[in-house]
C-alpha cells in the first residue's frame, strides 16, 4: 500500500467541479428500474445502457468516476473496449461496489448489517487487476421506533472499517458509506441525531482498525426529514443541519465527502448540495455521488430510443413438416410460384424470381380468394411463409 497514492486517488476523486456517479445497481435493482420504462432486464441491454452512460460525450470534465457492479467491470464497449480501461483512458477512475447487500441483524428486529467480508481479500485484488482504484460499501441505518440500536450501528462501523483496511492494503480507496435511511416519520432533528452517532462510530472504528483517513473518502446521507413526516425541513435547514453534523465529527484531514441522493429527486438532491457549499469555507470538499438521482431522466430518453430502434421479428415457421431453413413456395415449388404469379397476371417471370420473391410479390398483392393453401403451414400466413406472408 502506497498512502502517497491512496492520497492522490482520494484528492481526484473529489476534485473541484467533479463528482461521481453511481452505476452500481445489482441485477435485480437495475430490474426494477428497467421494468418501470419498459425495457427487458437482459445482459445486453445492462451493457448498452452503461456504455450509454460511460460514453457520454466530455463526461469527464464533470465526473471524476464511476461506481461500477461486478458484472459492469467485466464488460466491454461495443468496439470491445474494457469500461474501466474506457474511463482511464478518458480520466476518470474506475470504482467497484463489494458489498454484498445488507440483511437482517440476528437479534436486532427492523435492523440490518452489510455482508461480504468472507473472502474480500481475494476479491479485491482481483478487481485491481481489472482496473478499480477504489471501492464502496454501504451500510443501512433504519430509523423507527427505538432503532436504531447501539448493537446496528456498532456491527456496521466495525464492518465498514474491516472493508477500508483491506481496501488500503489492496490499493484501492475505501469509500465508507453509512446510509442513514430516510423512510420514516422522524424529523430533522431526529435524523440529526442518528447521523452524528453513526459517524462518530465509523471514525472510532476506522482509527482502531488503522484506516488511513488521508486515502478514505466518506460517501454521507444528508440530514433530512423522513419522507414520512408532517413538517418537512426547507432546503436551507438541510443544508445548515448537514453541515454542523459534518463539522462537529469528520476529521478535517479526510480528502473529502460525497452524498448519496437516498431517495430524493434530482432537483431535492441538487438544491440540498448547492445550498451546502454556499455556506461559506469548509474543511473538506462536497460533492456527489448520486445514482437515480442522475440517471433517471436519461434512462427514460434511452428506453424511447430503444423502444424505437427495435426491429420487428417475424414469427418463425414451426411446422414439425418442414425440413429446410427455405420457405417452401422457394424450394424447388416452382409450379406453384408459377401458378401465382399467373393468377396475378404478373406478366413475365423474372428469372431471379425465386431468389428475390419478395420485393417482386409485394408490388401487386394477389387476392387472397385466388391463392393456393399453404400445405405445410398455416393458412394465415402469420409465420410469414404461408399464402399471406410471402413477402
Amino acid at each position: 500500500m502506497s498512502i502517497e497514492l491512496l492520497a492522490e486517488t482520494a484528492q481526484a476523486m473529489v476534485a473541484p467541479g467533479k463528482g461521481i456517479i453511481a452505476i452500481d445497481e445489482s441485477t435485480g435493482t437495475i430490474a426494477k428500474r428497467f421494468a418501470s420504462v419498459g425495457i427487458e432486464n437482459t445482459e445486453e441491454n445492462r451493457r448498452a445502457y452503461r456504455e450509454l452512460l460511460l460514453t457520454t460525450p466530455k463526461l469527464n470534465e464533470h465526473i471524476s468516476g464511476a461506481i461500477l457492479y461486478d458484472e459492469t467491470i467485466r464488460q466491454s464497449t461495443k468496439d470491445g473496449v474494457p469500461f474501466a480501461k474506457y474511463m482511464a483512458d478518458h480520466g476518470m477512475i474506475p470504482g467497484i461496489k463489494v458489498d454484498t447487500g445488507a440483511h437482517p441483524l440476528a437479534g436486532c428486529p427492523g435492523e440490518m448489517v452489510t455482508e461480504g467480508l468472507d473472502g474480500l481479500r481475494a476479491r479485491l485484488q482481483e478487481y485491481y487487476k481489472l482496473g478499480a482504484r477504489f471501492a464502496k460499501w454501504r451500510a443501512v441505518i433504519n430509523i423507527g421506533e427505538s432503532i436504531p440500536s447501539g448493537t446496528c450501528i456498532e456491527v456496521n462501523a466495525h464492518a465498514l472499517a474491516r472493508y477500508a483496511a483491506l481496501c488500503q492494503e489492496a490499493g484501492l480507496v475505501p469509500m465508507v458509506e453509512p446510509e442513514v435511511i430516510m423512510d420514516g416519520d422522524h424529523d430533522i432533528e431526529t435524523c440529526y441525531e442518528v447521523t452524528e452517532a453513526t459517524l462518530r462510530a465509523l471514525f472510532d472504528a476506522l482509527y482502531q482498525q488503522n484506516v488511513v483517513l488521508e486515502g478514505t473518502i466518506l460517501k454521507a446521507s444528508m440530514v433530512i426529514s423522513g419522507k414520512g413526516c408532517d413538517e418537512q425541513a426547507d432546503v436551507e435547514e438541510v443544508a445548515e443541519s448537514t453541515v454542523m453534523c459534518l463539522k462537529s465529527v469528520v476529521p478535517a484531514i479526510l480528502p473529502g465527502i460525497v452524498f448519496l441522493s437516498g431517495g430524493q429527486s434530482d432537483e431535492q438532491s441538487t438544491a440540498h448540495l448547492n445550498a451546502m457549499n454556499q455556506l461559506g469555507t469548509l474543511p473538506w470538499p462536497l460533492s456527489f455521488s448520486y445514482g437515480r438521482a442522475m440517471q433517471q431522466a436519461a434512462l427514460k430518453l434511452w428506453a424511447k430510443d430503444m423502444k424505437a430502434t427495435t426491429p420487428l421479428r417475424r414469427r418463425p415457421c414451426t411446422s414439425v413438416r418442414r425440413k429446410t431453413a427455405w420457405p417452401h413456395w422457394a424450394s424447388g415449388k416452382a409450379d406453384r410460384l408459377f401458378r401465382v404469379l399467373k393468377q396475378r397476371n404478373a406478366g413475365p417471370v423474372p428469372a431471379f424470381s425465386f431468389f428475390l420473391p419478395g420485393s417482386w410479390l409485394r408490388s401487386r398483392p394477389p387476392d387472397p380468394a385466388s391463392m393456393p393453401s399453404c400445405p405445410r403451414c398455416c393458412r394465415s400466413g402469420r409465420c410469414g411463409s404461408g399464402p399471406a406472408g410471402r413477402s
